[in-house]
């Protein structure tokens, strides 16, 4: 099957500018293509693991990467899929997120031999003359037409800002940019990224009078409709200092039935013959794919020895008096103890296992907190500096484990 195919059936392709073309271009491995990652944080996200897995598999069929740090695009912001104004980074904390990305990145794509290229848009963003780009670029763009984008006209209601307005153009202008420079001859991206796409293809037509490619991967959806990669903390990071592999691995392994093959066949490199085998799974099963699924990315993101660890300890949890070593743990100071002692409601808002007392409390009284494989049927439980030295294992719900500990 060749690369396009593959996609499809891989469930990886929304939307195509000219299929036809894009089908011969990447299928013969002659597709310069681009992707862009705006250093919104110090970490990529599950978000960004869907098209780092794109690239990774067209640079595998012969095709060449262009991998786009938003260091310039970070000053503005993309408004795509937000309800507010993003917050601003100061110009240390976007270079700083910059290399965070880049480092993360080096783990997925081939940059040797000239396999790929890594750039950074802030190299040629920060340079342009504010007269000379309106002149240059803004006359090519209908604000009647932007505003009819997805991206802005949900913000209309509440207000969108003119530096918002303008990342359209700054989108537009990298692609025209790479295009003329690096023969970057074809854009992918997430759906939510279209109409930003389209705008860059329309700008090369328009100042070099020559064609363009445009293709969209599928945003992760669970069957509800709603994305994938949200934990009760937050995103699902690649750092495994904010995402532990542990955490990682859990996301994975608990994911709904109807939703894990679907994750199979969009996130891992499995061969479509073995997944197409595992439709046919169910039941028990399917808790085998979901360990398959959580195995697979968590060795992708990580390494296969944290993955084997991950599996090792998420096996060992279901069974009490287990090694809790590879677990995610929060250390607890003397300091936070009185005469001793931590009260479980605030050592579990120390753990960030709950966001208030109020809710440590209320998922007490509903029966849903096991510390050390014992359910507490008392709020008023304390936990002593003996115990936490030892290490405390607290469990919320069936598939929240968390370790507190003290050091001797």
């Amino acid at each position: 099957m060749k690369i396009y195919d593959e996609l499809l059936t891989r469930g990886l392709i929304a939307q195509v500018t000219d299929e036809e073309e894009i089908r011969e271009l990447i299928n013969e491995g002659k597709a310069t293509f681009y992707i862009g990652f705006d250093p919104t944080a110090d970490s990529l996200h599950v978000g960004h693991f869907v098209a780092l897995c794109l690239m990774k598999r067209l640079q595998m069929a012969g095709n060449k990467p262009v991998v786009l740090l938003g260091g310039g695009t970070g000053y503005i912001g993309d408004p795509s899929g937000r309800t507010d104004l993003r917050t601003m980074m100061t110009p240390e904390t976007i270079q700083h997120n910059c290399n965070c990305f880049k480092k993360q990145i080096e783990k997925f794509i081939e940059f040797d031999n000239d396999q790929a290229i890594l750039v950074n848009n802030i190299d040629w963003l920060l340079d342009l003359k504010y007269i000379e780009l309106l002149r240059e670029v803004g006359a090519h763009f209908s604000v009647n037409n932007m505003l009819r984008a997805e991206c802005y006209k949900q913000r209309l209601e509440k207000g969108l800002s003119f530096l918002e307005l303008n990342y359209m153009i700054m989108q537009s202008f990298d692609f025209y940019h790479l295009f003329k420079h690096y023969g970057c001859n074809m854009q992918f991206g997430g759906d939510d990224q279209w109409s930003n796409m389209l705008g860059g293809r329309e700008l090369i037509r328009r100042k070099l009078g020559k064609n363009s490619y445009a293709m969209t991967n599928t945003l992760l959806m669970n069957s509800e409709g709603n994305k994938m990669g949200k934990t009760a903390k937050g995103a699902l990071w690649l750092d495994p200092s904010r995402t532990s592999p542990f955490e990682f691995y859990q996301y994975w392994r608990n994911v709904d039935d109807a939703d894990v093959l679907k994750c199979i066949r969009m996130l891992t490199f499995l061969p479509l013959e073995q997944i197409n085998e595992m439709d046919q799974w169910e039941g028990s099963q399917l808790n085998e794919a979901k360990e398959i699924l959580a195995f697979e990315l968590t060795k992708l993101v990580h390494s296969e020895e944290e993955a084997q660890n991950a599996k090792n300890t998420s096996r060992a949890l279901f069974t009490a008096g287990t090694d809790i070593s590879n677990m995610p743990s929060t250390e607890i100071r003397e300091d936070q103890l009185v005469d001793g002692v931590i009260g479980i409601i605030d050592l579990m808002v120390e753990c960030k296992l709950t966001v208030s007392k109020t809710e440590a409390r209320r998922v007490i009284q509903q029966g849903g907190v096991l510390l050390n494989d014992v359910k507490i049927d008392s709020i008023d439980l304390v936990v002593t500096s003996e115990e936490l030295k030892n290490g405390t294992k607290i469990r919320k719900g069936k598939k929240i484990y968390h370790k507190a500990f003290m050091n001797n």
